[in-house]
């Protein structure tokens, strides 16, 4: 039997044997169980550490430091890695770099308060928060949960959004390398994106079907597998460009004005690669989903911040190396997709393998940031139409040759589908790459990196107003503020200039 939902509720109904119903599970609280107030009581009673059930009455977690390093790898090693080239180029090598840097400062900082934030009170044994809206709405309470919800959850939907268009990108380079190595490179080699998009989605939908974050943890070990490999053709790919060049091209303050581009375009493009780079970071709005899956002892915000120290190094030396060198490979002409953007024409075999480990990966990344968000709208509907047998039935199904029981709910299959299927659609009607990566960065940078998990551990720790503490998480938070307005704008102005010669459904590369 699969392991039971960290994020939803407990599927738990006994009938008057104490055995549990086979026909009648129910996506219920234990704790709104009032007539079965006994065994709940019995749950909750358990020592805090006892072999089947954590202190909160829930199957025991299993996660560890590698598997919540292994999600955060997924999460954050991207699609965005791949336009940190075209990004860098914006900025020049002094600026492009450093912004990096700081960034990933940023992060692993405001990361840390974040998972502090995990446990309401004392950070080992006060009450669990299972979600983001949950840590919100223990810790700041009221509108806050509101604005934070939507935010998170509209975030969570534009990435979706951007990972499909992502993966369709690389999967029409792969024909596209093809038809190149065909034809000597004359042939003109253009392709509708849309029957890509149709198969990612439909690959979703059977994906989606999985119905826990717990149970995702595999699909994210072979997607930050791939994350590796593609950034590792990369960063092999720009090193032998700079060396068959025989000197690294580009210049301190990026691409030059005039001939390339004007005044106001370089302004424009300079803060659309703040929010390339935001977004190549940005996995915060999933945290407190990773640190749910996490065993403890130790506490679960050492664990998580181990893994974030761990993920967060690795994926800046990645992102260093693969940006800086796609930058010295191609100067002012970096391609805004490194591996699809065809700087690199050959050896084609190795770019078809860089760009079906990018699919892959886009595979199981879409499951690491759409199961929270799967996970919230089927919980309400639970609680809100707790007798609807569509919502909260579900069917045992004997999976063929294992033997184990697989359970489907009508409710989640229709959902989770049409879900994928409105992404799909949208992807399909505003294929812009690196302007909904620079959108999706800097309207979730801000708000749900910087300035929820601020305001947050200020209210857990209790920070006095005023204090030098205090004072320089608000300036943190400011500057953030400032940053992504200023990336907002950039890329809005990108989107803006693509649908001036765009035609809906009829998008070709």
């Amino acid at each position: 039997m699969l392991p039971r939902s960290r994020t939803m509720p407990c599927r738990i109904h006994h009938d008057s044997t104490g055995e549990m119903s086979r026909d009648n599970r129910h996506y219920l609280q234990i704790e709104t169980q009032s007539k079965h107030l006994g065994e709940t009581e019995a749950i909750n009673s358990q020592p805090v550490y006892s072999k089947c059930f954590d202190d909160d009455g829930r199957l025991k977690r299993t996660g560890n430091v590698w598997t919540a390093t292994s999600h955060i790898i997924t999460a954050v090693i991207g699609s965005g890695v791949l336009s940190l080239a075209w990004a860098i180029a914006q900025l020049g090598w002094i600026a492009g770099p450093t912004i990096m840097i700081l960034f990933a400062f940023v992060i692993f900082y405001t990361s840390n308060l974040l998972s502090e934030c995990y446990r309401a009170g004392d950070p080992a044994t006060g009450k669990r928060n299972y979600t983001y809206m949950d840590a919100v709405k223990a810790n700041l309470g009221g509108a806050k949960v509101k604005i934070c919800g939507s935010i998170q959850y509209l975030n969570l939907f534009g990435v979706a959004i951007g990972y499909t268009i992502a993966a369709s990108i690389s999967m029409m380079a792969v024909k596209k390398s093809n038809c190149f190595h065909k034809s000597g490179g004359k042939g003109p080699c253009h392709m509708s994106s849309n029957a890509y998009m149709i198969m990612f989605g439909i690959t979703e939908v059977l994906f989606s079907q999985i119905p826990d974050f717990d149970q995702v943890w595999w699909l994210s070990i072979v997607a930050a597998i791939m994350s590796f490999t593609y950034s590792t053709v990369g960063l092999s790919l720009g090193i032998a460009k700079v060396a068959e060049n025989g000197s690294f091209k580009g210049s301190l303050t990026g691409v030059s004005i005039g001939a390339a581009v004007t005044p106001t375009q370089k302004v424009w493009k300079s803060l659309q690669a703040l929010g390339d780079i935001a977004f190549a970071y940005s996995y915060s709005i999933i945290l407190i989903e990773i640190q749910d899956t996490v065993k403890s002892p130790p506490a679960e915000h050492k664990t998580m911040k181990k893994a974030t120290l761990m993920s967060i190094a690795v994926t800046t030396a990645f992102y260093l190396l693969c940006g800086c060198m796609g930058y010295a490979a191609f100067g002012d002409n970096s391609p805004g997709n490194l591996l699809t953007g065809f700087g690199f024409y050959n050896p084609y075999w190795l770019l078809d393998i860089a760009n079906v480990a990018i699919v892959v990966h886009l595979i199981g990344a879409y499951q690491v940031y759409c199961q929270p968000l799967f996970a919230f709208v089927e919980k309400w509907s639970a609680q809100r139409w707790p007798k609807s047998e569509f919502i909260i039935h579900e069917y045992e199904v004997s999976m063929p040759f294992s033997g184990s029981i697989y359970h489907i709910n009508l409710f989640r299959i229709v959902w989770r589908t049409a879900f994928v299927c409105v992404t799909t659609i949208i992807s399909m009607l505003m294929p812009f790459f690196n302007d909904v990566v620079g959108i999706l960065g800097a309207f979730g940078f801000w708000p749900l990196t910087v300035y929820f998990p601020v305001e947050m551990y200020i209210a857990e720790k209790k920070i006095g107003k005023w204090t030098s503490r205090w004072l320089g998480l608000q300036i943190l938070s400011f500057t953030c503020l400032i940053i992504s307005i200023a990336a907002a704008s950039g890329s809005v102005a990108g989107v803006i200039l693509d649908l001036k010669a765009y035609k809906p459904f009829k998008s070709t590369y």
